[in-house]
């Protein structure tokens, strides 16, 4: 197994300094630094400590050596598309963050800005979120097995409205969701 403390760390834009105040107990740089080379071992107790202070699942921070990951080898800037000075294995969004759920939602027919095979991820929230996410694209569940999704435009404690995404379609009140999820990654094939 080989970890991925490193490439985590990196793609967040941490230094060792960072995770390792970040740590509960906080630790040193350098056992963070010896900990991503492999020149000490990563137990299990380091492995929760690392991945609850980068806020990720502990098998994040492991993958298979017999899978090449997909890697990060350039960014794109005002200049045009530079190279990384070394490549770093490319964490999917998702699993750099553990705090929330995740919940997707298929694009199957074009619909406002959204194209058919479109994937919305989606991270879910309290209701009580509902004030912070505004003029933000969220989910919300309805009553049997339905839901709403659009632009978030009104919040309180008892109901949200939201703006569907295609034209010409009315609003839509949702009674004391359960839970809403905000739109933070669209993934679309080329």
């Amino acid at each position: 197994m080989i970890n991925r403390i490193r490439d985590i760390r990196l793609q967040k834009g941490w230094t060792l300094a960072d995770v390792a105040a970040a740590c509960n107990p906080p630790t040193t740089a350098q056992t963070i630094g010896r900990l991503e080379t492999g020149m000490r071992n990563l137990s299990l107790v380091w492995m929760n400590r690392i991945a609850a202070a980068l806020g990720v699942e502990p098998e994040t921070l492991l993958r298979s050596e017999g899978n090449e990951p997909p890697m990060l080898v350039a960014t794109l800037g005002e200049k045009g598309p530079e190279a990384l000075r070394k490549p770093i294995e490319a964490v999917a969004p998702n699993a750099l963050s553990a705090e929330m759920p995740w919940v997707v939602l298929a694009v199957d027919a074009a619909t406002g800005e959204y194209r058919s095979g479109d994937q919305v991820w989606l991270r879910q929230h309290g209701p009580q979120d509902g004030s912070a996410l505004l003029n933000r694209d969220i989910l919300a569940p309805r009553g049997g097995g339905h839901f709403a999704f659009g632009r978030l435009i009104e919040a309180s404690d008892e109901a949200i409205v939201i703006l569907p995404p295609a034209s010409g379609q009315a609003r839509v009140t949702v009674e004391q969701p359960a839970w809403l999820a905000v739109a933070e990654m669209l993934v679309r094939k080329l």
